[in-house]
């Protein structure tokens, strides 16, 4: 053949190769064999090798993966990928579909009784956007925070649901036609040959999830908890075969580009007609709330049974025209929210119920379970609180028990099934000493709290190590428990000074430590040395003392003198005596001793030094700029409009306020932004004075 003509085949065979793709992987309905298919594409993979200079990169040779990358770069959103609020119930729902009708007759839009909204899976997986320039991929990218996600073409290029070029005109022709949508043909072929972007999620089937979880086992690798943290890793891999080898799909769910639909529904015949999964066959027009409750109920009774995981339904105004107008609230839109299914839960047994020594000596039950798979999730064991929830749910060791689980939330004993009792279950019986140590514990004044007395208890120590490198204090990422548990089994940690000290060499030599991850751990404990003195002090750990609490300290000790160091903190918070921390502001006399003890003790003194020699450094950022409202005690609720919710509280901290989380009798102000929380009724109940944005900017300005 002459080169034109090869190049011609070599273009029909990319069209034939595409098209089976499609039949194959998105419609699940082949129409030639396995063999027919390897002949065509070992002949187009001939006639590019013999001619290189006719290879494109939206060939679908390509789609066995690339190079490999270093990192991901950053890539901005042209149209921000928005976030949807969840609604939990049938009345929630129902109150929703009211406000839309309120807010379309404000804006001055038809409206005939009920609303036309269109009803999709909502998938538990990962948000994309793909940009196709003269039909060929040339982008894709994560949701990331809506504004900036990741750029992760490479990986994308190996999903086989996603073309690395769109249909041409006969194909869209026929997709058009068969779903009676013709009309939508000029629209389409007018936008072919500029930018196209199309969102879609990328979820992994439950069979793949468990296949490769199987593989990681035999390699003594960690499992995945569930498909949608294994498609989130496959995505991310920075070796795009690895992604090609794990099964992964990508969902159309929405089209940026204006392509002549009015409707949202229309929106997905073109992307099926584009080349795309689109869920045509499965997701549904509905008219009104019956409607939709509908469809809600059949997709919960079959939702076991379907081959992927989906968490609740995606439930939009039809009418695009609708939808815009009506808005944002926040990062998410006004006419459309997630319908979410209620927490899965499941019956297990439980084999029996230890205790947890917590970082402040608290022993906390553990109820551990048969294992059980709940959405999609290996379920082993359940916190039990404390000895009144035992007594509560009437719990005993053998019993039959109902066991909930919801998103990623640690899973709960529901109630025990009573009824399937056998008398073989045992009660279980708080013991007199700490299992750990064997040093005497002791119940609190409420008779609910049971706490080990020994400060130098095992169980302490990993508790505390938690605590210090959580996000709300050190942030440490990478020590997760297993890992801390590691190093204090490996005597290389005895205090949370020791972390300071450890080298990278320390943790390479340590099982399933690699080269990368030990340096990743060393960097983000070296990142953490500077730390604000709110966090400082939280990350302590001492008795009683929370984040509100923690900041109150810090601004006392602010006023004795300047502190950059610990051992600054630490001389400064010698100078007071038990009852300075007594007249804190909502300190009583329990939480005032064990901060003059905390800061009076040995241990303390050389915690100090070494941290101090280690390099911890303490910002204090403090900026006052009046004692306006001096000891008054704010609250907010809802999005602001003029300013974030961290702005707002800094303003109150800059004038001698003091921001509470809780709504509580002694708050004196509630500020209430659009769309606010339960917590205006409990302020309303409790005569709080409420503010609206206006007056605090007023009272701040």
């Amino acid at each position: 053949m002459i080169k034109g003509e090869i190049k011609k085949r070599i273009e029909k065979l990319k069209d034939e190769i595409n098209y089976h793709n499609y039949l194959y992987h998105v419609l699940d309905n082949p129409s030639i064999s396995d063999e027919a298919y390897d002949d065509l594409f070992k002949e187009l993979r001939k006639l590019e090798n013999d001619n290189p200079e006719f290879k494109t990169t939206d060939s679908p040779t390509q789609k066995t993966g690339g190079k490999a990358i270093d990192n991901f770069k950053k890539v901005k959103h042209q149209k921000k990928m928005l976030s949807l609020y969840d609604l939990k119930t049938k009345d929630e729902f129902k109150d929703w579909d009211t406000r839309v009708k309120k807010l379309i007759v404000e804006h001055n839009l038809k409206i005939n009784g009920d609303i036309e909204y269109y009803c999709e899976y909502k998938f538990d997986g990962l948000s994309m956007a793909l940009i196709y320039e003269d039909s060929k991929f040339i982008l894709g990218a994560t949701r990331g925070d809506g504004e900036i996600g990741e750029d992760v073409t490479e990986n994308l290029k190996t999903i086989r649901t996603i073309p690395l070029k769109l249909f041409n005109e006969k194909q869209i022709k026929e997709s058009l036609k068969k779903n009676k949508a013709e009309y939508l043909l000029e629209g389409i072929i007018a936008n072919l040959k500029g930018r196209i972007e199309i969102r879609g999620e990328v979820i992994i089937d439950e069979k793949e999830f468990n296949r490769i979880n199987r593989e990681q086992k035999k390699k003594g690798l960690m499992v995945y908890a569930n498909p949608r943290n294994l498609a989130a890793g496959s995505i991310r891999q920075l070796d795009p075969s690895i992604t090609h080898d794990r099964k992964l799909t990508f969902n159309g769910y929405d089209l940026v580009t204006d392509m002549g639909q009015i409707k949202h529904s229309e929106a997905h015949i073109i992307l099926e007609a584009l080349g795309f999964m689109a869920n045509n066959n499965i997701n549904q027009a509905c008219l009104g709330v019956q409607d939709v409750f509908k469809f809600y109920d059949e997709v919960l009774n079959k939702r076991e049974k379907l081959d992927f995981e989906i968490d609740g339904i995606v439930v939009q105004a039809d009418d695009i025209k609708t939808f815009n107008k009506l808005g944002l609230i926040g990062k998410g839109p006004r006419a459309g929210i997630a319908f979410k299914f209620p927490p899965i839960e499941g019956v297990t047994k439980v084999i029996d119920i230890k205790l947890q020594v917590g970082r402040t000596g608290v022993l906390t039950p553990v109820a551990f379970l048969n294992p059980i798979k709940i959405g999609g999730a290996k379920v082993t064991r359940s916190t039990l609180h404390n000895k009144e929830e035992i007594k509560r749910l009437n719990l005993k060791i053998g019993d039959t028990v109902v066991v909930t689980r919801s998103g990623d939330v640690i899973p709960k004993v529901l109630k025990v099934l009573v009824n399937l009792r056998t008398g073989k279950e045992k009660e279980f019986i708080m013991p007199d000493k700490c299992p750990l140590c064997n040093n005497k514990i002791v119940e609190d004044e409420s008779g609910i709290l049971v706490r080990c007395i020994n400060k130098k208890c095992p169980g302490r120590n990993e508790g505390y190590l938690n605590h210090f490198v959580s996000r709300q204090a050190f942030d440490i990422k990478g020590l997760g428990d297993k890992i801390l548990k590691k190093l204090i089994d490996e005597c290389l940690v005895t205090d949370v000074s020791d972390l300071f000290d450890l080298e990278e060499g320390d943790l390479k030599v340590l099982e399933r430590f690699g080269e990368k991850s030990s340096k990743n751990i060393i960097e983000s404990i070296n990142k953490s040395k500077t730390i604000n003195i709110n966090k400082f002090i939280f990350a302590l750990g001492i008795l009683n003392i929370g984040k509100e609490s923690a900041e109150v300290i810090a601004n006392r000790l602010l006023e004795l003198g300047d502190i950059k160091s610990p051992d600054d903190l630490l001389k400064l918070a010698k100078k007071l005596s038990k009852q300075d921390f007594d007249d804190l502001q909502d300190f009583g006399e329990k939480m005032a001793e064990s901060v003059y003890e905390y800061f009076n003790n040995k241990y303390t003194l050389n915690l100090f030094d070494k941290l101090t020699k280690a390099g911890v450094n303490i910002l204090t950022n403090k900026k006052i700029i009046n004692q306006k409202l001096k000891n008054l005690k704010f609250l907010f609720t809802g999005e602001l409009s003029t300013m974030s919710r961290e702005k707002a509280q800094d303003k109150v901290k800059e004038r001698g306020g003091i921001i509470k989380e809780t709504v509580t009798k002694d708050l004196d102000y509630l500020v209430v932004g659009s769309e606010p929380g339960s917590k205006l009724e409990k302020a309303k109940k409790l005569g709080v004075k409420i503010l609206n944005e206006e007056e605090f900017l007023k009272m701040v300005k």
